[in-house]
């Protein structure tokens, strides 16, 4: 099962995955799931929360050198006067 529900997130975007997330959360506080319904949840919670973080790292990676080619660029131009 955690296979499949690995699979099923790897196709989420960030906000399917963010959304489905606080939903997750919400059931497991509630605290009216039995034992394998919680953790059942609590593997999907955490399979969503990892989505989340790659995309948030690709997100900081591509920002990165977003700025890192912005920043090569300023020093190849001359200084205007």
């Amino acid at each position: 099962m955690t296979t499949e529900v690995h699979r099923d997130v790897a196709d989420l975007s960030y906000e399917q995955a963010r959304d489905e997330l606080v939903r997750v959360v919400t059931a497991l506080e509630s605290g009216g799931a039995s034992l394998e319904e919680s953790l059942a949840l609590w593997e999907r919670g955490n399979a969503l929360a990892d989505r989340c973080e790659e995309w948030l790292q690709g997100a900081k990676a591509r920002l990165d050198a977003a700025r890192s080619t912005a920043g090569s660029g300023d020093a190849e131009r001359p200084a205007e006067a």
